[in-house]
């Protein structure tokens, strides 16, 4: 059998990458292979602009701390596409095995018969193939763009859709407005289904969302609103609803807007109808929570080893405007902790808001490293990143690498050991877990 990374070159050079917004042809293959997406397990299928693989994140640890199996799909993933795809089990699932996924693959390029289709849509329909084969109490379902013409847009009735932060990203397919994003995100809203709409950073957008549960006759439930709440309290997360109070650990993942997507994920399994699930249970998932690439400090492996003495290493993916406001918090937050020169190291993609990223840690960053992407057609040239840098009031140099930017930094004096962050691409993302090390698990 053809290796899962052939077939995938395969389907590369057959099918095409750019996004076709349309159901039509994952609904054709999932009927070759007989539905698989109506044999699954209970779906919570998550969309919005930031935080959604946080919150599926949260659910999964707080999920299997209470001796559940949870399929989850996400994308994109950081080091090998088998991220994607996580198989439930009890104690913990584990991404699926090569074998698996290659047998997966080959069946569905076997039952798509050459006809058109994408390679975001065949690799869907390899996932819900896998998780209609395998015992799970729940799949965490993740959008890979927008909501309404997703490809995993096939579920007629999932336990819960869940829309987690919305902002402005992918504009050529979304639309250059709030409204018209939050429009195609409220798509995975199903009649009779409970819609958790998280707090928005845009009223607009909640407006939007409200109303179209609404039309379609969901269920709305708002975190942070009337129905739920979820606050910081003497160093505690305290979420309330109508009959619950939890007192819970913060989260383990860093960042303020982590305790609205684990007041989320909360929201989102007791409207699925997973309320059993004891105060024990949220607060092993909230301690023990992992997703690989937000916010993440390496501490260890051989790119926190080229940093200077005392130096913080920390890692994010984070994209667009939002995200890096978001980030820049964040990075703010752990300034009034531990006041240290911040430097960036920044990737970014041609089709993302750099602009818009970068403005956010105007007089917060000591400095920027711009760097290219390996591998990436659409990555800026580092030049261009540091000039976009500089011409909204960055300091910013570029590097021919995220290893030399580190190097260098050990030719600049600084006060105080510095706190480096890496980010702007979960591209990049990925390529320094893999140059550090860190292998995501």
């Amino acid at each position: 059998m053809e290796s899962s990374d052939a077939l995938m070159a395969r389907f590369l050079a057959l099918h095409p990458r750019t996004i076709d917004l349309s159901l039509g042809r994952i609904e054709r293959l999932l009927g070759a292979l007989d539905h698989p997406e109506r044999r699954l397990p209970p779906v919570i299928h998550v969309a919005g602009t930031n935080g959604k693989g946080s919150t599926i994140a949260f659910m999964r640890a707080i999920l299997e701390a209470g001796g559940l199996a949870a399929h989850v799909y996400t994308s994109p993933h950081l080091v090998r596409f088998h991220e994607r795809i996580r198989l439930g089990g009890i104690g913990g699932g584990q991404f699926v095995a090569e074998d698996r996924l290659a047998d997966a693959f080959a069946r569905c390029e076997a039952a798509n018969r050459g006809e058109p289709i994408t390679v975001f849509e065949i690799t869907t329909a390899a996932a819900l193939l896998l998780y209609s084969e395998a015992p799970a109490d729940v799949l965490l379902l993740e959008v890979g763009l927008g909501g309404r013409v997703d490809a995993t847009n096939v579920i007629d009735r999932p336990a819960c859709a869940v829309v987690t932060p919305i902002g402005r990203d992918h504009a050529e397919y979304l639309g250059d407005t709030v409204e018209a994003v939050a429009t195609e995100k409220a798509g995975i809203f199903k009649r009779g289904c409970p819609a958790v709409i998280a707090p928005q950073d845009y009223a607009q957008a909640d407006a939007v969302l409200c109303r179209a549960a609404e039309r379609v006759g969901a269920s709305p439930v708002r975190v942070g609103g009337q129905d739920f709440t979820v606050h910081d309290e003497n160093g505690r997360l305290v979420y309330q609803d109508e009959t619950e109070l939890f007192d819970l650990p913060r989260p383990r993942l860093a960042g303020r807007h982590q305790l609205t997507n684990a007041g989320t994920a909360i929201t989102a399994l007791r409207a699925a109808g997973f309320g059993d699930i004891g105060t024990a249970a949220l607060e092993a998932g909230l301690r023990n929570v992992d997703w690989p690439g937000r916010l993440q400090r390496l501490r260890h492996g051989a790119l926190a080893e080229r940093m200077p003495r005392d130096a913080e290493l920390w890692l994010d993916g984070g994209h667009n405007a939002d995200g890096g406001r978001i980030l820049a918090a964040a990075m703010a937050d752990l300034g009034e902790r531990s006041d240290v020169p911040l430097v960036l190291v920044v990737g970014l993609l041609g089709t993302k808001d750099a602009e818009g990223f970068l403005k956010n840690f105007v007089g917060l960053a000591r400095s920027l490293v711009a760097v290219p992407i390996s591998g990436q057609m659409a990555a800026r040239p580092a030049e261009e990143v540091a000039g976009i840098a500089r011409s909204v009031g960055l300091q910013a140099s570029t590097a021919h690498s995220v290893e030399a930017a580190l190097a260098g930094l050990s030719d600049t004096v600084f006060e105080r050991a510095p706190r480096v962050l890496i980010c702007g691409s979960l591209y990049l993302a990925g390529a320094v877990l893999e140059a550090n090390g860190t292998i995501p698990a």
